[in-house]
């Protein structure tokens, strides 16, 4: 049995596709929904198969398909204009669609359903690529590291602001993109002035189909090797970004190389609280870990800031994903009481982590770093820069160096 939605969005077809599908006995349909909105919530629900969609329905982006398809959803798409019209097929192929139901060709909507639910997805179109699986991970592709942590601040865009750097100081090509969904804070940090936000660029990009070719439109250049997508410019338009815009927009930037995320600090999945469906603000924050090769965990040095690591720590390990998980505990210093290894025994009781970094405190050198702009190395050599070196090369063991190779360089950068 083949369980199918319906996104009409008023086309005269609607009456008698609905009528042929529900006549047909291999076909059940689940729901008719009201707009594009309405229907990616639906498909979450994961008893959907197939999405019967109008090919201009407001709404209807690569990043929509996108969606479907990571929900196991397959979407065939109804125009009334002919198929095989070269406007038609040049839509369908930029949103990602393979199978196209044209003017003359209702009757066999049904059939088109049931073989597409057979996994024959070129059966209406052989010289049309088959977009289902995204540009999906190569070999050559760029690693993507989400740094995420528990509320209060811990240093969650500090160190993926200077992580990132540090591994563009390497020679290595790098991606910087600020998910933040209540306010992000790289381009201060870097001293970049974003007029326009680089993830909403990404998003009405992704939106019409062209964030691939255009994808260096989105991105300012901070030195040779470092491309950042800044951020909100206010924390009330998280709504303008989708879920799936997050996973087509980092899936383009592994490509150029690594890349780091800052995201916020909430995992709470509360993507049905609107009626209209629409995705809720923690929806950047979790598509970034669910798209993550590596999560590092940023958790403060003191006992609020631990005890907030901790409960992180769980609700991490409660949403599962099998990717490993680093932990940073940031700003330590003697005054707390703990040793190193108090705190890492506290760490493993409620995780196991691929590895765990102490960052020590250094509000003098931060404080600087932010007021001029700058990465936190550019200010000279300090024990938190070594910190961050060493935590550099552990997540990504490729762009490690010998440690007085990199001490030389640290002092001819000084100014």
């Amino acid at each position: 049995m083949i369980c199918v939605v319906l996104l009409a969005a008023g086309e005269a077809w609607e009456s008698p596709a609905l009528a042929d599908l529900e006549a047909h006995p291999g076909v059940v349909v689940l729901k008719r929904c009201v707009d594009v909105d309405d229907l990616l919530a639906a498909v979450t629900s994961g008893q959907v198969d197939v999405a019967v969609v109008a090919l201009d329905a407001p709404g209807l982006d690569p990043a929509s398909v996108t969606h479907l398809r990571r929900h196991a959803v397959r979407p065939v798409a109804v125009t009334a204009s002919r198929s095989d019209d070269l406007d038609v097929r040049e839509h369908a192929q930029r949103l990602g669609i393979t199978a196209v139901v044209g003017s003359g060709e209702l009757a066999t909507i049904p059939e088109v359903v049931t073989a597409v639910e057979e996994g024959d997805t070129r059966a209406r179109g052989d010289d049309v690529p088959d977009l289902e699986a995204g540009p999906g991970p190569t070999s050559d592709a760029g690693r993507v590291v989400v740094v995420w942590g528990p509320a209060g601040a811990p240093g969650r865009t500090t160190i993926a602001t200077n992580l990132a750097w540090e591994l563009a100081s390497r020679g290595v090509d790098a991606v910087l993109a600020d998910l933040d969904p209540y306010g992000g804070s790289v381009a201060q940090q870097l001293g970049v002035l974003d007029e326009v936000s680089g993830i909403l660029s990404a998003a009405r990009l992704a939106a019409s189909g062209h964030l691939d070719e255009r994808f260096a439109s989105v991105c300012r250049g901070v030195g040779e090797h470092l491309a950042v997508v800044t951020g909100l410019p206010r924390a009330d338009r998280w709504r303008e970004v989708r879920a799936a815009q997050v996973h087509q927009l980092l899936e383009r930037a592994s490509a150029l190389g690594h890349v780091v995320v800052d995201t916020g600090f909430s995992v709470e999945d509360d993507g049905g609280h609107d009626l209209g469906g629409r995705p809720g603000r923690n929806a950047l924050t979790l598509a970034s870990l669910d798209r993550a090769d590596e999560v590092v965990v940023v958790g403060a040095a003191d006992p609020v800031g631990l005890a907030r690591l901790a409960r992180a720590l769980v609700d991490l390990r409660d949403r599962g994903g099998g990717v490993p998980v680093r932990v940073v505990v940031n700003r330590m210093r003697d005054s707390i009481g703990w040793s190193e290894k108090e705190i890492a025994g506290m760490v493993e009781g409620f995780s196991r982590v691929a590895g765990l970094h102490f960052l020590p405190e250094d509000r003098a050198g931060v404080d600087r770093a932010l007021v001029s702009g700058r990465p936190l190395a550019d200010a000279g050599d300090s024990a938190l820069v070594q910190g961050l070196c060493t935590l550099t090369d552990a997540v990504f063991p490729s762009s490690a160096r010998p440690v007085s190779g990199r001490r030389r360089q640290r002092r001819g950068k000084k100014p």
